[in-house]
């Protein structure tokens, strides 16, 4: 417990304070962000942001690791494999996102990275991270990830490996190469407003490090290879470290929102987005709540939801609109609701989704014990 509260405190204070000195830096590299704002969204607060530091992702990404090595060190629980691996998502997809924000910065045009590729760079950020998760099995045998589709826990008819070796590997790489750009895209496309996206990611990163944490609680004892006789038990492997790597995540956030929060005074890029969509993968995938990270995650599908809705509709109606603008938090903007006003509401979205994903998930403990 001394690992995770310090690994939480160390991460906030390194964002809290020291992201001023982080945004002199960001001015005096003209690290400005660029705003490109529809002509029919009528918001002149979206043309007073432009020049307003950004990729600001780097601030907590850089305090999340400090915080994390910091709170395993000081509370004798050193790293491990499974908490490397959430730091690779986390970093390798904040260097996709960085390079396009740099891009973006330097020709000083909203245009950065093409589409397919900065899929390219998620893939071979994840892909690796796949091969890693189901290697360096413990002395119980147990891996980071398993060849398993799952909800709570493991669905034991939806293996990959029971498919073919060749295959199972190839549907399993395709899988959380899946999950790994749904999710970075989907808190992409969510982090178009102040404070959005960072709010949001808090509920949903503190949702994990809370399953994590209940999941170190009710370990199987036998592992991977001798499971415990209690059906109830789980057998993830390194649920304490998942936990403090997610406690350190959530305090890098809250400490940066506190300068990202509306009127925001840093934004974080698509390095944060990015970074962000990969810490929720990532955790999904080790703690074996893949499927659940739809409901627990939900208020990072609403965005790329209403986009593929509004297509959807625009192509099968011939030129109607679904709504009057996508993503979805762009079409309240029209309907004039306030900047603040979308954002602590999808606040509330986002906590009322993450503690309903908590509450599933202790049900489906609760009717195995």
């Amino acid at each position: 417990m001394r690992s995770l509260l310090t690994a939480a405190a160390i991460s906030l204070a390194f964002t809290l304070f020291l992201t001023p000195v982080f945004l002199r830096l960001f001015r005096k590299w003209g690290w400005g962000q660029v705003i490109r704002t529809p002509e029919n969204v009528h918001n002149p607060s979206h043309g007073e942001k432009r020049g307003t530091p950004t990729m600001g992702g780097t601030i907590f990404i850089v305090g999340t690791l400090v915080g994390y090595l910091v709170g395993t060190y000081t509370g004798n629980n050193p790293p491990t494999i499974s908490g490397w691996l959430v730091i690779w998502m986390m970093v390798g997809l904040g260097v996709v996102g960085f390079i396009d924000d740099f891009m973006k910065v330097r020709s000083q045009r909203s245009l950065g990275l093409t589409g397919w590729r900065k899929v390219l760079g998620q893939v071979l950020v994840t892909v690796p991270f796949g091969i890693a998760a189901l290697m360096f099995p413990d002395a119980a045998g147990q891996t980071p990830a398993s060849p398993y589709i799952s909800i709570f826990r493991d669905v034991p008819w939806l293996g990959f490996m029971t498919l073919g070796l060749v295959i199972g590997w190839i549907l399993y790489l395709l899988w959380v190469t899946f999950i790994g750009v749904a999710f970075s895209n989907s808190v992409n496309v969510t982090d178009g407003l102040d404070g959005l996206a960072a709010g949001c990611a808090i509920f949903v990163v503190g949702a994990y490090s809370l399953i994590a944490f209940w999941q170190f609680n009710q370990a199987c004892s036998g592992g991977a290879l001798s499971p415990d006789l209690d059906s109830a038990c789980y057998q993830v492997r390194d649920p304490f470290d998942l936990a403090i790597i997610a406690a350190a995540f959530v305090g890098a956030l809250v400490g940066f929102l506190w300068w990202n929060a509306p009127k925001a005074e840093v934004f974080m890029g698509d390095v944060g987005s990015l970074s962000i969509g990969g810490v929720i993968a990532a955790l999904a995938i080790l703690t074996r709540t893949e499927l659940l990270a739809v409901l627990v995650a939900g208020a990072f599908i609403i965005g790329p939801g209403s986009v593929i809705l509004q297509r959807m509709y625009f192509k099968a109606t011939r030129g109607r609109r679904l709504f009057l603008m996508s993503p979805f938090h762009h079409h309240l903007e029209m309907r004039g609701w306030s900047e603040i006003s979308i954002v602590i509401r999808m606040w509330i979205i986002a906590g009322l989704l993450a503690v309903s994903g908590i509450g599933f998930f202790y049900v489906e403990w609760l009717s195995r014990t």
